[in-house]
């Protein structure tokens, strides 16, 4: 565990002096906007507005009757309808809706990104297939990967995806001190991440503490950039202040059953205060894999990728998963 702190305080004075890892910008992201919902027509144009994305940039599509799951041939013709849409500059998508969020067994942005993965349904539990964005080098793009990153951008409700949108922009205008949350629970079947937490420490030049800790919840922080657990449900959220750019999740078997009632959405992350969420849609048996690596995630972050950067690349076998939230946020971008 020494050592993973080592390594990213390493990563941290190599960000200080060299900058951001992570390339993403407002002109390489497509908005993709559902003209079947009116939420979803008027976050889009919040969100184009607030972070100057190019109108050729903007893909309409239609989406009636908000279903939770699309087949896989209803799928595919919504990805080409998009992909047909984009130019080659496009490095990543975001959605402009909350559902659907899976296909069948897959999380809508990994099938997006990946292609369907019909395998990965005979069997949900199985191991899943590798994701080549897992953990590249520093400033390696999606399109080196012939691939675009994806991410939805949930949209219950126009007040609560505002407040996330100038969250999202907020976070890159200053480092704040902060403090990142990990999380070693009482409930074992979902500790299977735990190795990989790293050791309590202060991280130079980020302004970042790191506190592992084994508490079944945390209550009254006012600090939080990270916050990783592993809980059906995560108490005391509403106690919590979260700053711009937080990212946070916890590692459940449906987290990304965005409108489902059995455990915790990840929905509820970003309506405490964070910035960016993942869950998976099926079960996925408790593969640490199947889920953000902690160690990565915090190094390519606070190397200055943006959030959907950072977070695709700490999923090993994301097929199962879906991603959600202000897809630009990156606090630790140099300025």
């Amino acid at each position: 565990m020494r050592l993973i702190l080592s390594a990213l305080l390493l990563a941290a004075a190599h960000a200080h002096a060299q900058g951001p890892a992570g390339g993403l910008q407002p002109s390489q992201l497509a908005l993709v906007i559902n003209d079947d919902e009116p939420n979803s027509v008027e976050i889009g144009e919040l969100y184009r507005v607030a972070r100057g994305i190019p109108d050729a940039n903007i893909v309409h599509v239609r989406i009636p009757n908000r279903p939770k799951k699309l087949d896989a041939e209803q799928f595919e013709r919504l990805r080409h309808d998009i992909d047909s849409k984009l130019g080659p500059n496009i490095q990543a998508v975001l959605m402009v809706w909350t559902a659907p969020y899976a296909v069948e067994c897959n999380g809508i942005t990994a099938a997006y990104t990946l292609g369907f993965d019909a395998d990965q349904c005979a069997k949900t539990c199985r191991p899943g297939t590798p994701s080549t964005y897992f953990n590249p080098a520093p400033g390696v793009m999606p399109s080196d990967r012939s691939m675009r990153l994806s991410m939805l951008l949930p949209t219950e409700s126009v007040e609560q995806a505002r407040a996330l949108i100038e969250r999202g922009k907020a976070s890159g205008f200053r480092v704040p001190t902060a403090g990142a949350y990990f999380l070693i629970t009482g409930d074992k079947a979902r500790n299977s991440r735990a190795q990989f937490f790293p050791p309590s420490g202060a991280v130079p030049n980020r302004k970042l503490t790191i506190h592992r800790l084994r508490e079944d919840y945390i209550e009254g922080k006012r600090d939080i950039m990270f916050y990783q657990t592993g809980r059906v449900r995560v108490d005391k959220l509403d106690s919590l202040q979260f700053l711009p750019g937080a990212l946070a999740d916890h590692l459940t078997s449906f987290g990304g059953d965005l409108l489902g009632e059995g455990q915790m959405s990840s929905l509820k992350w970003l309506e405490a205060g964070a910035t960016a969420s993942y869950g998976t849609v099926s079960e996925p048996c408790n593969y640490w894999q199947k889920f953000p690596n902690p160690g990565v995630l915090l190094r390519h972050y606070l190397l200055g990728a943006t959030a959907i950067e950072a977070y695709w690349r700490s999923v090993a076998w994301p097929s199962q998963g879906v991603f959600i939230g202000e897809p630009l946020a990156a606090p630790y971008r140099r300025r």
